[in-house]
């Protein structure tokens, strides 16, 4: 009989690669233990609309797909908790999971904690975190109704959010480092709205001013500018605002595998395998925290589905018996 803190596969996260892969596991009757520090659903469930996932003709709310994929993952027997894993120790046929809530044991790992956004590190960004600097539209982007606003990035999720914005904000400065990175789409899309959206091209972002909250726990704080540079003249140029979107990429979720020997490449996302296992036999990782993930929920989703595929393969390998020590397990035996 399993010990209770001993599991046959033990997913961290619980975003769409997490949970397309507890529902194919759990549905073969691998017994599945999901792992989830922050919300159920990962990036997808603060998105405001998914229109490009299939079979949603009409698009969906992120929110409510996570939601579906939470409730299919779970029908079929998927047990989701909240905790932070902080260490994995590989002991062989058992892995040994340090987590908030204790240690645990997995035959098989699979690790989809996703990404984070990431920061730009200029004076004052911190200071008004939540109190004028955001990172996520649909969370904050309603408390900014009929106020200005400024939106620093110029790719792909810079472009979707802030069409987003316009709902809300009466006016929009975009400020892109050098030039627009977004897809031909959506380039479009934001020229539709000039009237709402202005684009400033080759403009760094260098102090985010204003109030600082103050009090403890600190309160108030009003962003009332952003000073940036023309980087063509190098002119300083202002943009009075109430309030900053910061949305210039992703960061891995892996600082948690800095003493483990599990490889990651040179931005720190996961490297794996063909078969999405990585250096280390018996844990593997799929969606946005592999080296090569194109960061979009379809293909998150995909992955999810694809190590499950393998994650089964390797735990019907392990009740055969004994796997060899195979340098860099050219295949899951």
């Amino acid at each position: 009989m399993q010990n209770k803190q001993s599991h046959d596969l033990v997913i961290i996260g619980a975003g769409p690669a997490a949970l397309s892969a507890a529902l194919y596991t759990s549905r073969e009757d691998i017994e599945t233990l999901l792992f989830e520090k922050g919300a159920i659903g990962g990036l997808a469930a603060v998105t405001d609309w998914v229109d490009n996932y299939p079979g949603f003709a009409k698009g969906i709310a992120g929110l409510d797909l996570s939601e579906q994929m939470r409730q299919q993952a779970e029908r079929f027997g998927a047990k989701i908790e909240l905790g932070e894993v902080q260490a994995i120790e590989d002991r062989g046929q058992l892995k040994k999971l340090t987590t908030t809530e204790g240690d645990i044991y997995a035959k098989a790992i699979l690790i989809a904690t996703g990404s984070e956004y990431k920061k730009i590190g200029v004076p004052g960004e911190e200071q008004y975190y939540a109190h004028g600097v955001h990172y996520c539209a649909t969370c904050d982007g309603a408390f900014y109704r009929d106020k200005k606003l400024v939106v620093v990035g110029g790719g792909n999720s810079a472009a979707q959010e802030s069409l987003f914005l316009t709902k809300f904000a009466t006016h929009i400065d975009m400020l892109v480092r050098s030039k627009l990175k977004a897809s031909d789409v959506l380039i479009k899309e934001l020229e539709k709205r000039r009237d709402k959206i202005t684009i400033h091209l080759n403009t760094s972002t260098d102090e985010i001013v204003g109030n600082p909250p103050s009090g403890d726990p600190p309160t108030g704080g009003k962003v009332t500018k952003v000073i940036g540079t023309d980087t063509t003249n190098g002119n300083k140029v202002e943009f009075p605002t109430d309030g900053v979107f910061v949305f210039v990429g992703l960061r891995p979720n892996t600082g948690f595998l800095s003493d483990t020997g599990i490889e990651l490449d040179e931005r720190g996302f996961i490297k794996t395998d063909e078969h999405l296992m990585t250096n280390v036999r018996g844990v593997f990782a799929a969606g946005d925290v592999r080296s090569g993930a194109t960061l979009q929920i379809a293909s998150a989703s995909g992955e999810g589905a694809t190590a499950a595929l393998m994650i089964r393969e390797y735990l019907e390998a392990m009740e055969r018996g004994p796997m060899p020590e195979v340098v860099g397990h050219p295949s899951l035996y």
